[in-house]
């Protein structure tokens, strides 16, 4: 079994990316093995409505100049998908926004490409918003037909400097109990 995880954070070492390397460490000593994927060097662009992946069906997205495509690939080959972003402005960052919106037009195009994947989001906040941030990752997962895992709050942590999540002992407990749920879940849908 594989994990996906995508870093939304234009940071490429900042709190987001110790959220998922909290998370991925849970599911790697459950036997699972994962990847991270920074989203930072990609600029990916957004949707465009085209709805050219209705009409050719074939997997992808017609607008092929950055990685979108690449990381549909991943998702797709992944049984589990981790989505991970900053907050800004009380919501996901722009890369994580088109990964979601033109990945999710692709799935749904595509008879549901992701269709019983199991998925989780990942948020690391300075202060407040991060529920929009999370809810727009999950209703990605619920459009897609993807399966989410609970954990013993909402998968978010606090922070502002590079590092500071990691004194969240709450978030970093959530993350834990999220790779650990996750990774049973796994093991149930895929047996």
């Amino acid at each position: 079994m594989k994990v996906t995880a995508f870093c939304g954070s234009p940071r490429k070492d900042g709190n987001t990316m110790d959220l998922l390397e909290t998370v991925c460490a849970v599911l790697e000593k459950e036997g699972i093995e994962t990847e991270i994927v920074n989203l930072y060097e990609s600029d990916l662009v957004g949707c465009r409505a085209c709805d050219r992946c209705y009409v050719n069906k074939d997997n992808r997205c017609v607008f092929s100049k950055d990685k979108l495509n690449d990381y549909v690939n991943k998702m797709m080959e992944s049984d589990g998908i981790i989505i991970g972003s900053p907050v800004y402005f009380a919501n996901v960052t722009t890369n994580v926004k088109s990964l979601i919106d033109r990945g999710g037009r692709v799935s749904r195009a595509n008879n549901n490409l992701l269709k019983y994947k199991v998925g989780a989001g990942v948020v690391a906040v300075r202060r407040a918003g991060a529920l929009p941030a999370l809810d727009a990752i999950n209703y990605f997962y619920l459009a897609n037909q993807v399966i989410i895992p609970g954990s013993s709050y909402w998968n978010l942590a606090m922070g502002k400097s590079r590092g500071e999540v990691a004194e969240d002992d709450e978030g970093i407990k959530t993350m834990n109990d999220l790779g650990r749920n996750m990774a049973f879940l796994l093991k149930k849908v895929r047996s």
